[in-house]
C-alpha cells in the first residue's frame, strides 16, 4: 500500500507540474503576441528603426522551450522569432521595448539593433544575426562551465530556422556539441521558407530530423502548431539533456504566419500552404487545448489578454518618454568593462 500511495502522490505532483508548465507557456504566448502586435504597429508608424521580425505562428515552440528552462541556471540564446521564448524565460518587458525604441536605459543602451539584445550574465546572450552562430557560442558557454566545474544541472539551448540549418556554423557547432556530449538543446523551426526560398530548394533529405542520426544526437519531431505537443516534446528534450543524454535536436513543423519581417508581405506563400495543417495559428490551438484540459477558463484567458495588452501599452508609454543615446555624451567603453552597468 505505501508504494501505491507514493505512486499516486508522484503522479499528482507530475500532473500539477505539467499544468503549471502549460499555463506558463500559454501565458507567455499571449504576452509575446500582444507585444509583437504593438511592435508591428510602431514599425509601420515609423517609430522603430531597423527591422521587426515577428514570431507569429511560432509562439508555441518558442514559449515551450523558454518555459522548460530555468533562468539563473540555464543558458538560452533566442533567435529573431523567439519573443515568446524570451518572455517565458523571464525577459523584462521593458528590456524588449527599450531596445526596439532605442532607449538609453535598455540593456544595449540604444547602441545596437533592436533584436541584438541580451543579458549574458543572466544566461541570455545577445542574438547574433549570422545564422547558426549561436550554436557554437552556446556550446562554448557550456564548455566554459565544464572547465569551471559548474556544468552539472545546466542546459544550454538555442533556436534556428530550417534555412539556417544549412550553414557551416550549424554543422560545426552541432558536431562539437555531439562530440563533447554537451547538455545542449537545439530547436529547429521548419517554417517552410528561408526568407522566400521554399524547403524543396533548401535540402534534399525527406525529414530534417533525420539529420540527428548523422551527428549522433537524439532527434525529436513535433507539430509546431500544437501547444501541448510542443510542451511535452520540447520539455522531454530539455529533461533528457539535463539528465546526461547529450545534445537533443527538436524539429518543429509550422508556417510563418507573417512575412520574413514587417517589410515583407509574404506574397510567395501559396494559399494551399496557409490552409494546411502547418498553417494553423498555435495561439488559437493552444487556447482550445488549455480550455479542454481544464487548465484555465475563458474568463481567465480574457483577463490575461487584457492585462498583457495594458502592460504592453504602459511599457511603450514609459519608454517613449526616455532619452535616446547621444553619441557625443555616451561612454563608449565595452559593456564588459568593470564598473559599467548593463551586460557585464
Amino acid at each position: 500500500m505505501p508504494d501505491v500511495q507514493t505512486n499516486q502522490s508522484d503522479a499528482a505532483c507530475a500532473d500539477a507540474s505539467r499544468k503549471d508548465l502549460v499555463r506558463r507557456t500559454f501565458y507567455a504566448m499571449i504576452r509575446a503576441r500582444a507585444l509583437e502586435s504593438k511592435l508591428g504597429s510602431l514599425y509601420k508608424a515609423g517609430q522603430i528603426v531597423g527591422g521587426v521580425y515577428l514570431g507569429k505562428g511560432q509562439e508555441a515552440v518558442s514559449a515551450s522551450l523558454g518555459a522548460s528552462l530555468t533562468k539563473g541556471r540555464d543558458i538560452f540564446a533566442p533567435l529573431i522569432r523567439d519573443q515568446a521564448g524570451r518572455t517565458a524565460f523571464g525577459e523584462d518587458l521593458l528590456d524588449a521595448t527599450r531596445t526596439y525604441l532605442g532607449s538609453v536605459l535598455g540593456p544595449m543602451r540604444g547602441r545596437d539593433g533592436n533584436i541584438h539584445r541580451g543579458r549574458p550574465a543572466e544566461g541570455m546572450p545577445a542574438m547574433i544575426s549570422h545564422l547558426g552562430a549561436l550554436i557554437p557560442m552556446v556550446g562554448g558557454m557550456l564548455m566554459a562551465r565544464r572547465l569551471q566545474g559548474r556544468l552539472e544541472g545546466t542546459v544550454g539551448a538555442t533556436c534556428i530556422g530550417e534555412g539556417g540549418s544549412s550553414t557551416g556554423a550549424f554543422h560545426e557547432g552541432l558536431n562539437m556539441a555531439a562530440v563533447e556530449k554537451l547538455p545542449f538543446v537545439l530547436v529547429l523551426a521548419n517554417n517552410q521558407f528561408a526568407y522566400s526560398t521554399p524547403t524543396a530548394e533548401q535540402f534534399a533529405c525527406e525529414h530534417l530530423v533525420d539529420r540527428a542520426k548523422g551527428y549522433g544526437v537524439a532527434g525529436h519531431e513535433v507539430d509546431g502548431t500544437n501547444m501541448l505537443e510542443c510542451v511535452d516534446v520540447i520539455g522531454r528534450a530539455v529533461a533528457n539533456a539535463r539528465a546526461g543524454g547529450g545534445p537533443q535536436l527538436v524539429v518543429a513543423n509550422l508556417l510563418r504566419l507573417s512575412g520574413h519581417g514587417e517589410h515583407d508581405d509574404g506574397f510567395y506563400v501559396p494559399d494551399a500552404l496557409k490552409d494546411s495543417e502547418v498553417g494553423r495559428d498555435c495561439l488559437d490551438i493552444g487556447e482550445q487545448q488549455i480550455l479542454e484540459a481544464g487548465f484555465s477558463t475563458t474568463k481567465e484567458i480574457e483577463e490575461w489578454k487584457e492585462s498583457c495588452a495594458e502592460e504592453v501599452q504602459a511599457s511603450v508609454a514609459t519608454v517613449q518618454q526616455e532619452p535616446k543615446p547621444d553619441p557625443y555624451q555616451d561612454d563608449w567603453r565595452a559593456f564588459s568593462t568593470p564598473g559599467m552597468s548593463g551586460l557585464h
